[in-house]
């Protein structure tokens, strides 16, 4: 068993299982991709899922995004260390060097080997390790907050390039098969996006299972293209040596800086490696990237750069002629199909990245969609797909080709790799309880790497790089006002409502009229009695048998066991009250949560009612917000889903009861 988890062992039976039974494979990859089992279930071979199964799809879901940088990284790179002038070896050697250090610094040395052992739970991204330091730090964490929010909404302005610059930049190959293509570019790419994001809905459960092997066709094909340009000039191997970078940098100044933020586009997509880690577990994404993804890469960087040693008027397109004409319409081919699989991962990570947010409080609820009656994690949410359609297109229009777009696209992922090592940070001093020292051993130089990227994409903001940051501002103003709002609300109703323990002896006491069947009422504050309660008192006066008031808790655990999902307790002859937990990254279900048979509820589902208080929410002359903010988180409230439709409850079976207040 040991040799068959070893690199090679894996990749042998990648190929042997792929090419002896594709339907098989397909079908054990599918649930690899798309089942979040446990992470513990994950870690070794010959559990539930086997291990090069995960690294299989790890490949095609981690590393779709940042496989594609070839296709303009190196390109624009060059382009900014050249400006006007020639391009000379000391650039190419000097480029390629920081192009693969900056490989080996950010994403084997930071994510691979200490980022990813952030966990939650087996859990990994954004919201996860903010949660991970909220919880270390406890009302000392505003500022991780803060910086999640931050995070998050940079997330969204990533998630509107990442599919606009991919697919342009694979559809502009069709430019080196004859220029009569160039005005059709565009069109192409605009049919693809808007396919691409019309088929969300059905989910992508079984187009999913082939995302693997065609990503690892994909860097193999990069691998391949690469070597056999190095063959021709082997000397391309001194851009290994860091000198020629740091004197590249030392030499050029200003330009120096711009390209480095170009550099920086090499690693765009790295922060999936630890966003997927709960779907397939550290060990898995650690093999692919070491066995295959991270050598193809570093080849075909160095092929480019072979290549424009001694053909410099091939910057135009380095990627596309590195290989024969007969191969240029196949590997366009199949960049396209690589460049939709990652927008693919991106998209499926903003509706991830909004379910979290939702369930932490960050966002108004939204229509979320299972697509997937068996597999756990497979969702839609409208709302976010035609937004980002929206914008994806408008970039698409406005910017016209990957070149214009790379100006705007490093930002954003510098930004969130900031966020990313400064929770880390504070994880591996209150959490994991390392020393100071330690921490600023470790997590210091990650963070200098990360600032100076970010100085150096801020160059580009007047060429673009403002794009995200307007998108990430308002997405994290939207979210903390969101926040402050559903904090005073909650504080104001919470003054409104009277206690439970002091009201029930009362409303015994008056024995309204009773009707059969069992009454559940939900509420935030369930030593308060409910609002839905109170109402349908005072207008119906009739009260049920048997009334449960539910209290839904949203932890900062990824998931919350089924044993701890619930506890009961009964308060009166005829009133019990139920809290539930639901991890912020699950589905909450609360007809399913109640069924369960240890907490002794017994309901019949045809009599059984759900009782929600519907509140409509009205500006205060008074309130504590300003006036902007105030009428922004009314508007967030007026966009907010049922919450009937959120918790699963029948439609059939669910009361709202409506009553206004101010905020």
């Amino acid at each position: 068993m040991s040799g068959q988890c070893g690199p090679y062992g894996i990749l042998m039976s990648i190929c042997a299982k792929w090419f002896a039974s594709p339907s098989e494979a397909a079908s054990l990859i599918m649930s690899a991709t798309t089942t979040a089992a446990p992470a513990k279930e994950r870690e070794h071979c010959g559990t539930r899922s086997p291990f090069w199964i995960l690294a299989l799809g790890s490949i095609g879901v981690v590393y779709g995004d940042i496989g594609t940088s070839p296709l303009y990284a190196l390109k624009e790179s060059l382009t900014a260390a050249r400006g006007a002038g020639a391009l000379s070896s000391e650039m190419i050697f000097g480029v390629l060097s920081l192009m693969i250090w900056t490989l080996i610094v950010i994403v084997t040395l930071k994510y691979v080997v200490v980022v990813l052992q952030a966990d939650n739970n087996g859990e990994g991204g954004m919201l996860s390790l903010m949660a991970l330091a909220h919880r270390a730090l406890g009302d000392r964490g505003g500022i991780v907050a803060l910086l999640g929010m931050a995070g998050a909404a940079l997330f969204y302005g990533d998630a509107m390039i990442t599919p606009a610059i991919s697919v342009l930049s694979a559809v502009e190959g069709l430019n080196l098969v004859t220029p009569a293509f160039e005005h059709y570019v565009l069109p192409i790419s605009l049919a693809i996006l808007i396919g691409l994001f019309a088929i969300q809905s059905r989910g992508t459960a079984r187009i999913a299972a082939w995302f693997g092997p065609i990503i690892v066709v994909w860097f193999l094909a990069l691998a391949v293209g690469g070597l056999a340009n190095i063959a021709q000039q082997p000397q391309v191997f001194l851009a290994l040596n860091p000198i020629y970078g740091v004197n590249f940098l030392s030499s050029h100044g200003i330009a120096g800086l711009i390209a480095l933020g170009a550099v920086f586009l090499a690693v765009t997509g790295a922060e999936a490696l630890y966003a997927d880690l709960g779907h397939f577990g550290r060990n898995p994404i650690r093999a692919a990237w070491l066995v295959l993804v991270f050598p193809a890469l570093a080849l075909n960087y160095l092929g480019q750069g072979a290549l424009l040693l001694t053909q410099p008027e091939a910057l135009e397109s380095p990627f596309f002629k590195l290989y024969p004409a007969w191969a240029l319409i196949p590997m366009i081919g199949l960049a396209t199909l690589a460049t939709i699989i990652a927008s693919q991962a991106v998209i499926t990570g903003a509706y991830s990245m909004t379910q979290q947010a939702i369930q932490l409080g960050l966002l108004p609820r939204m229509n979320i969609r299972r697509t997937s009656e068996t597999e756990r994690g497979q969702i839609y949410i409208p709302a976010v797909n035609w937004n980002l359609l929206l914008a994806v297109l408008f970039l698409t229009v406005t910017f016209k080709t990957s070149s214009s777009l790379a100006s705007a696209y490093g930002i954003a992922v510098t930004g969130t790799m900031v966020v990313t090592v400064a929770l880390a940070a504070v994880v591996a001093r209150y959490y994991w309880l390392w020393s100071w020292w330690r921490v600023g051993l470790v997590m210091a130089p990650f963070l200098c790497v990360d600032l100076i990227f970010l100085g150096a994409n801020l160059l580009k903001i007047a060429e673009g790089g403002w794009l995200p940051l307007v998108v990430g501002g308002a997405l994290l103003i939207g979210m903390l006002t969101w926040r402050r709002g559903a904090r005073l609300l909650s504080t104001r109703w919470k003054k409104e409502e009277l206690p439970l323990a002091e009201y029930l002896p009362v409303l015994e006491k008056k024995s309204p009229e009773r009707v059969s069947g069992t009454a559940v009422f939900l509420t935030s504050h369930p030593d308060l009695v409910p609002t839905a309660l109170m109402h349908n008192l005072k207008h119906n006066k009739v009260m049920h048998r048997r009334n449960i008031i539910v209290c839904v808790e949203t932890t900062d655990t990824p998931r919350v066991e089924e044993s701890e999902r619930g506890k009961t307790a009964k308060v009166s002859e005829s009133f019990t009250v139920v809290r539930l937990k639901f991890g912020f990254m699950e589905e909450p279900d609360i007809p399913r949560a109640l069924a369960r048979r240890y907490l002794h509820l017994e309901l019949d589902p045809m009599q059984t009612s759900y009782y929600l208080s519907r509140r409509v929410i009205r500006p205060s002359s008074r309130s504590e917000m300003p006036v902007w903010q105030d009428r922004l988180f009314i508007w967030l409230a007026h966009q907010s889903s049922d919450a009937s439709a959120y918790f699963a409850i029948p439609s059939d079976r669910a009361i709202e009861i409506g009553t206004q207040v101010t905020v």
